[in-house]
């Protein structure tokens, strides 16, 4: 880790914040959006890096002009080393022999002689960008400022990867990773728009990543607690190119499996105000606790991340646990005490409501009524009573059907977990059919676990809403096949899902614009709110 403190004030960029940052990685990176001021914070860095004794190189995007080429190709005159290493690289690299040779004005040429077929050509002739562009990017890594400075070099890659090809991406990382492991008196930035830049090996990583948004301060993550460290080791291995994404927007959306992405992009076109939907991207990212991870990453960063999850996220993995951490969501509980005292009173016993309300405690609560309704709901006599009432209605048949489904999603979770009533997905259908049913149950309830229904439906949403502090969206009626047009599926667990999304899929694509609004307005609604 190095320690170098920086303070830097842009206010035409962000007000009158200021960007503060002491600790940094060998290996920094800059990323955000066009327009939220990377190159401008770069410059100001590299003028405060210079003032703690770095010598300090700005190798700026605009690179291969005339004065430039001179300039390396003068080094490579003069430095036999740096020459031959850059000829050994690229001819590996390329399966071609690339050499410099000396032209009669006493400048070098770079040749390239292609094995295959014997032929030897001029690179400025015929070669593509790529190839001159990985050249300038090598000579300006490998060589290093003659005098140096007293307490290192400091080298800045603006957009290196312009005219790369992503392999050439990525050895190039690599090749700035080799350099760092030889000396610890070099650092480099990258200002950059390419995931493949974005070469998170350790948490300790995480600590040279610098996110710039628009119209916002920076945001970077100065330190990590134990805790956050023994997350990201689990979490590193898993995360891939199409994850980074989030780096360089604030807009992204995370969700749990790729059927929830592939329904919210294809619906995303259909939000009232499309121009909101710009620079959002809709991220699977495979399963409950990774969308934690996101969460707690983009927090960390600073990055608005957005998240759209199931029901049973509430009752179980680490989004919940990061969600009910989130100092959005405990400034928004903050908020409620005064005017939520009669809510609060009307769930909690006096000696509970003593003590702060938390969106831990909230969960709880609901997780405790939800375990004494179920108990009832599940005794003989309660059922024989609701099928004797509405056997004898008329309209009572669609009643009967739906709690008989109910009841028998309960009976098969009982089955098959020796302790249902700790089983997530056991809690989310009695919530699903508190929330369907509660009103035609009530009746037959004894006279206690009656007003459990109302405060069960009230304290869910209520849940709910503390969750959107935080930017993540719960799908209340339980998954995204629930809201599915072409299927009827009611309670959780679903089975044939892929079978179930291909249908609803293709009837997204088919069908005209208004059709889809009509159908699908909730989760347009839910896209919305979450691009907002």
């Amino acid at each position: 880790m190095i320690e170098v403190e920086t303070r830097v004030k842009i206010p035409f960029l962000w007000g009158k914040a200021v960007f503060k940052k002491s600790n940094w990685s060998q290996i920094n990176l800059i990323v955000g959006p066009n327009g939220s001021g990377k190159t401008l914070l770069a410059q100001r860095l590299a003028s405060q890096f210079e003032e703690a004794g770095y010598s300090v190189r700005f190798i700026k995007s605009e690179r291969g002009g005339y004065q430039e080429q001179m300039e390396q190709m003068a080094l490579l005159r003069n430095n036999e080393k740096i020459r031959t290493k850059i000829e050994r690289v690229l001819s590996s690299m390329f399966g071609k022999s690339i050499k410099f040779i000396e032209d009669i004005d006493g400048s070098l040429i770079p040749i390239v002689e292609n094995r295959a077929w014997n032929v030897e050509y001029m690179l400025e002739q015929v070669e593509c960008h790529g190839l001159r562009e990985i050249i300038s990017l090598l000579i300006s890594l490998y060589s290093k400022t003659a005098e140096g400075g007293a307490a290192g070099e400091c080298v800045i890659f603006d957009e290196p990867e312009l005219h790369l090809h992503p392999q050439f991406q990525t050895f190039f990382i690599n090749e700035i990773r080799k350099e760092v492991q030889h000396t610890s008196r070099r650092v480099f930035f990258l200002i950059s728009h390419s995931p493949f830049f974005i070469d998170l090996r350790t948490p300790e990583d995480l600590i040279g990543v610098i996110a710039c948004h628009i119209n916002q301060v920076p945001t970077s993550i100065e330190e990590l607690t134990d805790e956050d460290d023994a997350l990201f080791r689990r979490f590193l291995p898993r995360f891939n190119t199409y994850h980074k994404q989030f780096f360089f927007s604030d807009n992204q959306i995370f969700v749990e499996g790729y059927t929830d992405q592939q329904i919210f992009t294809n619906l995303l076109p259909f939000i009232e105000d499309d121009y909101k939907a710009a620079g959002t991207g809709i991220i699977d990212v495979g399963g409950k606790d990774e969308l934690g991870v996101f969460c707690k990453v983009c927090a960390l960063l600073g990055t608005n991340s957005r998240i759209i999850t199931d029901l049973d996220s509430l009752f179980s993995g680490k989004l919940r646990d990061v969600a009910c951490k989130d100092e959005r969501v405990k400034s928004w509980m903050e908020k409620q005490n005064e005017r939520q005292k009669t809510f609060y009173e009307s769930i909690f016993t006096a000696k509970e409501i003593q003590s702060e309300i938390t969106l831990e405690k909230l969960i709880y609560k609901l997780e405790r009524l939800l375990a004494e309704t179920g108990q009832e709901i599940r005794k003989d006599e309660f059922q024989k009573a609701i099928r004797k009432r509405f056997a004898s209605q008329k309209t009572g048949k669609q009643i009967l059907d739906e709690f008989n489904l109910f009841i028998s999603k309960l009976d098969a979770l009982q089955e098959k977990h020796d302790n249902a009533d700790a089983v997530d997905t056991y809690k989310t259908v009695l919530l699903q059919g508190i929330n369907r049913l509660g009103n035609e149950m009530e009746e037959d309830l004894a006279p206690k676990t009656r007003a459990n229904i109302t405060k069960i439906k009230n304290l869910a949403a209520f849940i709910l809403a503390a969750m959107e502090a935080a930017r993540v969206y719960i799908l209340h009626r339980g998954c995204i096949e629930h809201y599915y047009t072409r299927s009827d599926i009611r309670y959780m667990p679903v089975s044939a899902k892929d079978r179930l999304f291909r249908t609803e899929l293709e009837f997204i694509q088919d069908s005209h614009k208004k059709t889809v609004r009509k159908n699908f307005t909730e989760l347009i609604e839910l896209l919305e709110k979450a691009c907002s």
